[in-house]
């Protein structure tokens, strides 16, 4: 697949404008044209890519980038950061799974924790769930909400429109600060969803994955699905776009985001410092010594 190619098939699934969105223009089983020999292939081949382009970003060390992976339980957040991010040097990426809040989180305002863990410069940070959880799943179960820790009702549009206006100014803030988030949405079928569920309940291995709220969730599959559409009009923008990622073929999943990564790091464009003319001095010194097979 060529570079234009690549392009194409990001902008299809890219939103980063506000305004009306809806999820049925998005089919989950897309495939780019490719078969799953194809996309494995070009999968393994751009991992190199982008351990390259995260070297630069490390060595610079001027700039992060923080993914951030939602999506309905079995959608592959798990194995989109272990596939895609695999041929990383550990030092250059940070991964951070936010489960249910703890007592400590919930004494903090909600975007506390996520704060905690923004990746530090010269990484790429992976938050697998994250902020969005608390305009998802919150808004989904709104009597969740503690509602004497906060003002508004969340009950009412207004309380949801205050959170993502929060997570607006948020993101844009990250931007200013030489961080780019990039938002992926593993968008899945209800029934590849029923599949995967069943596939964990049928390998021993993977039991202790299932928990019984896995299938009361499916009940408010259609909420859900709302819900994604108003979360993503209302926090898509330039410095941070989301993209709604067809997750029904994994391995298809895996290579969107891949490219997603790459291509944000390309526009990006790091590059490591130039040495100072004394660093230089002395990396040419070292480079004779070594080179006449000085003792040290």
């Amino acid at each position: 697949m060529k570079r234009e190619e690549r392009r194409a098939l990001l902008a299809r699934f890219r939103v980063d404008h506000g305004g009306a969105f809806c999820l049925s223009d998005h089919p989950p089983a897309q495939k780019g044209g490719l078969s799953k020999k194809e996309g494995v292939a070009l999968l393994a081949a751009r991992r190199k890519r982008l351990a390259e382009l995260q070297e630069r970003l490390y060595a610079e060390h001027r700039r992060a980038v923080l993914v951030v992976l939602q999506g309905m339980d079995t959608s592959g957040k798990d194995g989109v950061a272990r596939q895609v991010f695999s041929g990383i040097a550990p030092q250059g990426v940070v991964a951070t799974a936010f489960k249910r809040p703890s007592e400590t989180e919930l004494e903090h305002d909600f975007l506390w924790r996520i704060h905690q863990a923004v990746p530090s410069r010269g990484r790429i940070g992976i938050f697998n769930r994250s902020h969005y959880e608390d305009v998802m799943v919150l808004r989904v179960h709104p009597r969740q909400v503690r509602r004497a820790d906060v003002q508004g009702n969340p009950d009412t549009p207004a309380f949801w429109d205050g959170r993502y206006e929060d997570i607006r100014n948020f993101e844009s803030y990250l931007a200013r600060q030489n961080i780019v988030t990039v938002k992926m949405l593993l968008h899945i079928s209800a029934e590849e969803q029923r599949k995967r569920l069943l596939a964990r309940l049928e390998r021993p291995e993977k039991r202790w994955k299932f928990e019984a709220s896995d299938l009361g969730e499916r009940g408010f599959w259609d909420r859900y699905q709302t819900v994604f559409e108003e979360a993503i009009a209302a926090t898509a923008q330039p410095e941070a776009p989301w993209y709604v990622v067809p997750s029904d073929h994994k391995w298809f999943a895996r290579l969107v985001v891949l490219e997603a990564v790459i291509h944000h790091l390309e526009g990006m464009d790091p590059h490591p410092p130039e040495p100072t003319p004394e660093t230089m001095a002395h990396l040419k010194e070292a480079m004779t010594a070594l080179r006449a097979g000085s003792a040290p």
